[in-house]
């Protein structure tokens, strides 16, 4: 499959199609459209000069090429990037283009102890996770926070959830250094989306040449903490080396477990996954929240399992999300489900969880606490 990109050296529009067409150098990824762009690039190894600031550099990211009035012109950094397309908006060269004061970050009062990276991650497929994280940031956003959702998995649920085209994804933010805000949408009050698609599954064949290959994404991401208050990422059902990246940039995990006996032995996997990260990868990623889903109280299976949860995560397990058609159709509709079905028994279990996040879930319990789980 072509995926298509822009040439490093002419900005043609154009499909990857050759190996040669696609080269990291210095760490980076450059685009040939062309032979002749491809030998110009390696020829010229003097680099071309900075519109903005006048130093020399090699272009290795589509991004350090600006159009501006026809003319291609070129940034050998986001500030000369900035100040680039400031002046095409009609501010002097060196003026900094003047826009709206960015918003003050919202006060943090004493019983708001919300982690500002959320991953929303189990290894096991079918128990939530989109749904989860969709309905955490919604109902996060609702509540005046601002809240980006990025998506981390290349099948792209979220933005199908929401009913979104990214043509401008995570992959673009990964391989090609695209500011995560030039990559966001805005999908609702409060609300940005970072959205993938199957692009993202040659993301993992960049990461993987990379020297510190599971901290790209926390590089990446790194601006977010001045735009947004909250970072919701959904993960996809595996071990890879995204999901490496994802939990290396969180804080703390939100684990939605399905209300079935092949779930619980799934979560045995997520405990030690933690463990791996805490230890090997040397982040203190938490254990934020369980989240038992597809609840049904007539089924002594969903008892069973709301009970084993209870029993190894304590205060962690919040209240169970109650099985209803109603989480399935909001998707089809394009919808949140507080915007689907709001007066619903699952809206109101999800308001239960967004509850719960704002102010805290006061257990006292960390992952090395609930290593009784792994035994």
């Amino acid at each position: 499959m072509a995926i298509a990109e822009t040439c490093s050296v002419c900005s043609k529009q154009f499909d990857v199609q050759l190996r040669w067409q696609m080269e990291e150098r210095d760490g980076a990824f450059s685009y040939f459209c062309s032979r002749g762009c491809y030998e110009a690039s390696a020829t010229d190894s003097r680099g071309v000069p900075c519109a903005a600031c006048g130093k020399r550099f090699v272009v290795e990211l589509v991004s350090q090429v600006v159009a501006s009035r026809g003319a291609r012109q070129y940034a050998c950094r986001m500030e000369c990037r900035e100040q680039l397309l400031a002046e095409a908006n009609g501010a002097r060269l060196g003026e900094k283009l003047q826009g709206p004061a960015p918003s003050p970050p919202l006060s943090r009062g004493p019983g708001d102890r919300l982690p500002r990276r959320i991953a929303v991650f189990n290894h096991k497929g079918g128990t939530g996770k989109t749904t989860t994280a969709v309905s955490v940031a919604a109902g996060l956003a609702a509540r005046g926070k601002r809240v980006l959702l990025v998506d981390t998995d290349a099948q792209g649920n979220v933005a199908a959830s929401l009913g979104l085209r990214c043509e401008k994804s995570l992959y673009h933010v990964l391989v090609m250094g695209l500011a995560p805000a030039e990559a966001a949408q805005p999908v609702r009050t409060n609300l940005d989306v970072l959205g993938s698609n199957e692009t993202l599954a040659a993301a993992e064949l960049y990461l993987a040449g990379r020297r510190e290959r599971d901290r790209v994404l926390r590089d990446r991401l790194s601006s977010t903490s001045q735009l947004y208050d909250v970072v919701v990422l959904d993960c996809s059902p595996s071990l890879s080396l995204m999901n490496q990246n994802a939990l290396v940039f969180a804080e703390s995990l939100i684990i939605p477990v399905a209300c079935d006996y092949l779930s619980l032995v799934g979560v045995r996997q997520v405990l030690r996954t933690v463990k791996h990260v805490n230890q090997l990868l040397h982040h203190p990623v938490r254990i934020g929240a369980v989240v038992p889903t597809m609840y049904d109280a007539r089924a002594k299976i969903c008892q069973d399992a709301l009970s084993t949860l209870r029993e190894h995560f304590g205060k962690l397990c919040l209240p169970p999300v109650r099985a209803t058609a109603k989480i399935k159709e909001a998707p089809a509709q394009q919808k949140t489900i507080f915007e689907w079905a709001g007066d619903s028994n699952a809206a109101r279990d999800y308001e239960v969880v967004v509850d719960a996040l704002l102010n805290g879930i006061d257990s006292g319990e960390t992952s090395s606490d609930l290593d009784v789980a792994v035994a």
